[in-house]
C-alpha cells in the first residue's frame, strides 16, 4: 500500500481551530509519521501522517490514513489508551469533535462527575464503560 500524502493546510487549520475552540486559546501541534496496520488480516505496515497534541494532561493522536480517512485516540500513558468508538472517520471535523468529547467525557469520570444522569443510570451507575480502550 502507497504512503500516505501530508496533512493539508486546510486539515492543520481545522484541527487548530477546533482546538482554540475547545481551550480557549492556541494549542500547538507537532507533526509526525507511524507506521500503522491498516487491515487487520494483513501484516503489511503503511506509513501514515500523524498530528499530535498535548492538553490537560492527555494526550492526542490523529492518523491520517488516505484521503477523507481519519482515526484518533487520546492516552495519558502506555497503559491508559482510548479510541473514540469508531474506527474510521471519513470527515477530520467529525474526527476532532468527536475525539474531544470523548477525552472530555472522560475527563469528567476520572474526575468523579456525573452528567446526563437519569433515573434508571442514578439506580446503576455502573452501567457506564467509559471510552474504548484502544
Amino acid at each position: 500500500m502507497a504512503n500516505v500524502r501530508e496533512f493539508t493546510d486546510a486539515e492543520t487549520g481545522l484541527v487548530s481551530q477546533a482546538l482554540k475552540e475547545r481551550y480557549g486559546e492556541a494549542i500547538p501541534l507537532q507533526f509526525a509519521d507511524a507506521e500503522i496496520q491498516l487491515i487487520a488480516e494483513s501484516p503489511e505496515l503503511t506509513t501514515c501522517p500523524i498530528v499530535y497534541w498535548e492538553a490537560r494532561g492527555a494526550n492526542f493522536v490523529i492518523f491520517k490514513l488516505g484521503d477523507d480517512r481519519y482515526r484518533a485516540q487520546f492516552y495519558y500513558s502506555d497503559v491508559e489508551q482510548f479510541g473514540t468508538g469508531k474506527e474510521i472517520f471519513n470527515n477530520l471535523g467529525d474526527c476532532v469533535i468527536t475525539l474531544l468529547q470523548v477525552q472530555s467525557d472522560h475527563e469528567r469520570t476520572r474526575a468523579g462527575i456525573k452528567s446526563g444522569m437519569n433515573a434508571y443510570t442514578i439506580g446503576n451507575p455502573d452501567d457506564y464503560d467509559g471510552p474504548l480502550v484502544v
